[in-house]
């Protein structure tokens, strides 16, 4: 088998984290790292075909087709894409899909694109050029974008322009890698399962650890923490019925328990926490409701008095105005990450508690 070249896409951010899990995977080399890219070379006979397909936190994995240089703002810039399509070696593109967990047969094409700065066309005009000239090569239908989504059994095909490079990618999975199977039931304000494993992984969760997420939503953190992590222990809390209900729903089947409870004032003891995680309700989708409500520093305060000496407290912030609220009570950030999502910039901050003594 051919050694594959390989484009993992992520979160704005993500970059790094997503790198590392490759690397630490053993999937590949890393060849370069772009605006929500991580292109990555695996060997001649990689780990378990398939296992590309199950990396946590990346949103997608996708085999390069081929690449050229960017073709600039002029719109006519868009037509000279299709040009891409016909650089594509179809027939291997197919059999390392095979081999990596992908489906079969193309039966249909679908293409998504974006692009980094300002241009005099629009990603339809990209999609439909290259689309149109895969489905040509293929002897196959093409779904434009313009119409909604596609049928079931359509290719998906991707086209980013940096700035530098025009680049054609193939989907391996019949689906986006951060469409989760076990998220069957959603809650506002949830969170990106992939942004949620990468805080799993900032968290560095050992076999036996007791996790809390006082805030816990429909439960994307527990669920992508046990799956990570399997032997620990894992609580979630929420003040909504509605998300309780929808946590325990995608839970079902797991070691994960989900209670109705205020995240100001959670009933368990004192230091019971060797990590938590936590996207606490900062007014964004969802309002603080119950004793964080009246205070932001009842969530803080909670926060320092569930954790172990010396725990883990991985959080997700909507700025840095939020830093003195933690610091003042005794916690440490250690380690902040900018992230952005759905548009809007956040951080993700990892905190530690004092140890005794």
């Amino acid at each position: 088998m051919t050694a594959a070249s390989l484009v993992a896409r992520c979160v704005h951010g993500l970059e790094p984290t997503v790198a590392a899990e490759v690397l630490r995977r053993g999937l590949g080399v890393i060849t370069h790292i772009g605006h929500r890219e991580v292109h990555f070379r695996v060997a001649r006979s990689p780990a378990p075909p398939g296992l590309i397909g199950d990396l946590r936190t990346a949103d997608d994995v996708f085999l390069l087709a081929a690449q050229g240089s960017d073709v600039g703002v002029p719109r006519k810039g868009a037509a000279a894409l299709a040009g891409l399509a016909g650089a594509a070696d179809l027939a291997v593109l197919a059999r390392l899909r095979r081999h990596h967990g992908g489906l079969g047969a193309i039966t249909g094409v679908e293409v998504s694109a974006s692009f980094l700065g300002r241009r005099n066309f629009t990603r339809y005009d990209v999609e439909d050029a290259v689309g149109h000239a895969l489905a040509a090569r293929l002897g196959v239908g093409y779904h434009s974008r313009r119409g909604g989504a596609p049928p079931p059994g359509h290719s998906g095909w991707r086209v980013t322009l940096d700035g530098e490079r025009a680049t054609l990618l193939l989907r391996i999975a019949e689906r986006p890698l951060h469409r989760r199977a076990y998220k069957r039931r959603s809650v506002p304000g949830t969170l990106h399962p992939p942004l949620a494993a990468a805080m799993v992984a900032m968290a560095g969760i050992e076999p036996g650890d007791t996790v809390l997420d006082p805030c816990c939503g429909a439960g994307t953190l527990l669920i992508e923490a046990v799956r990570q992590r399997p032997g620990i222990r894992a609580h979630g809390f929420d003040l909504a019925w509605q998300a309780v209900a929808a946590a325990r729903e995608n839970a079902a089947g797991l070691p994960v328990t989900v209670t109705l409870a205020d995240a100001g004032r959670l009933p368990v003891p004192d230091g019971v926490a060797d990590r938590v995680l936590a996207n606490p309700p900062w007014g964004g989708q969802v309002a603080p409701g119950g004793l964080l409500a009246a205070s932001a520093g009842r969530w803080w305060a909670e926060l320092r008095r569930v954790l172990a000496p010396g725990g883990t407290a991985v959080v997700l912030l909507p700025g840095v105005g939020e830093l003195p609220l933690g610091i003042s009570q005794g916690l440490t950030p250690v380690h902040l990450q900018r992230v952005r999502v759905a548009g809007a910039e956040s951080f993700l901050v990892r905190w530690t508690a004092p140890r005794l003594g």
